[in-house]
């Protein structure tokens, strides 16, 4: 795109240091931090992809230097999952039954309105982190801790358990008006953690239900005030109809908008973050209907010994990437959250279960032995 790149990170060995033209050894949730970096540096545009935690930071910093972006109200309400709720239910979104912890006190007015089985999750994280089910009420405390210590302010949100069918809806708003770029199918690992093993587009699901999952997407992304950027809308289906589940301002990670959205669509969503955050319009319009997956790569605890197959994964034509976050030596834990995935594949292919065969029938060549 022939910018000159300003990277900010507290870690000055983070991966996009290397590529940056100047480098600012900033915290990205140090909101003054993020503001006088970009005022130094004279920013057009500020932007962070697919992590929720500096969203405040960026909205923060564009708000005083006049670019555009999110109000920092918005970012409040996309990464604080109590706010974000509760503005679901001023504007009428569907969204489960719920109730809002900060204080021991807080729980004693509401635990005999607590219905089971529910979930536990902290009002600020993010990757599945401190996210549980509660079975039954003897459950109840050790879940709500477990949730806390997982956060960062504390505060724990105790929502219903929503059944069926999860998707994600990849956004892109573009001068206050909402864009549905694709539908994305969901493999979690269920209770009592719901990591998500995979992702496939486009959604498998009837026209029908697609056509409610957009429209309550876009009463989503326009009830917390996304009028800038990417939105990451995570609904479940249910046998009541789609139902909120969360949101982010940002584009989706687990590679679903950097890769996924791209090799079903050839909609480039970095670049057009990139351009709407430098005020320029982009091209959203999709150039072909192709389907893309991907699947995560797990083992049980150990110790790695031994990697092999993955020469022969890379050989198979409709793979797209192979990627290990582990390597001979690393810990290993059986999964509850995001960060105990150990690698993943990607694929391209005409139709969303072809994608989802090739990568499944890919991984059985991948042989991991741990000790």
């Amino acid at each position: 795109m022939g910018l000159y790149v300003g990277v900010a990170d507290f870690n000055p060995h983070a991966i996009g240091v290397s590529h940056a033209d100047e480098y600012f050894n900033v915290s990205t949730i140090d909101e003054e931090g993020v503001y006088q970096a970009g005022r130094e540096f004279k920013a057009d545009g500020i932007v962070t992809l697919a992590t929720d935690m500096p969203m405040r930071a960026v909205a923060y910093a564009t708000h005083k230097l006049g670019l555009v972006g999110i109000s920092y109200d918005t970012a409040i309400k996309a990464t604080d999952k109590g706010e974000m709720i509760k503005a679901f239910e001023v504007a009428g979104v569907e969204h489960p039954w719920y109730y809002i912890l900060h204080t021991p006190e807080d729980l004693k007015k509401v635990v005999s309105e607590i219905t089971y089985p529910c979930i536990s999750k902290p009002v600020d994280n993010a990757g599945s982190r401190g996210v549980v089910l509660i079975e039954s009420s003897k459950d109840l405390e050790n879940a709500i801790q477990y949730s806390s210590l997982n956060g960062r302010n504390g505060g724990v949100i105790i929502e219903e358990y929503l059944k069926g069918s999860e998707v994600s809806v990849e956004v892109m708003v573009v001068n206050e008006d909402v864009h549905i770029l694709q539908v994305t199918d969901k493999l979690t690992t269920g209770s009592p953690h719901f990591v998500e093993m995979g992702h496939s587009q486009p959604s498998l699901l009837d026209y029908k239900d697609i056509r409610a999952i957009k429209d309550l997407a876009k009463r989503a992304v326009n009830s917390i005030g996304i009028n800038h950027g990417p939105a990451h809308v995570e609904i479940m289906l249910t046998d009541q109809g789609p139902k909120m589940i969360e949101l982010g301002a940002r584009m989706g990670g687990d590679c679903i908008t950097t890769h996924l959205v791209p090799l079903s669509t050839g909609i480039d969503m970095v670049k057009a973050t990139i351009q709407i955050a430098l005020g320029e319009c982009p091209s959203i319009a999709p150039r072909f209907d192709k389907g893309a997956a991907i699947r995560y790569i797990e083992e049980t605890n150990g110790v790695i010994e031994n990697i092999s197959g993955i020469d022969k994964v890379n050989s198979i034509n409709g793979i797209e990437h192979v990627v290990l976050t582990k390597a001979v030596g690393d810990v290993v834990n059986r999964i509850s959250s995001s960060v105990d995935r150990i690698g993943y594949v990607i694929s391209q292919a005409d139709t969303a279960q072809a994608a989802i065969d090739l990568c499944e029938n890919a991984m059985k060549h991948i042989v991991i032995t741990t000790k």
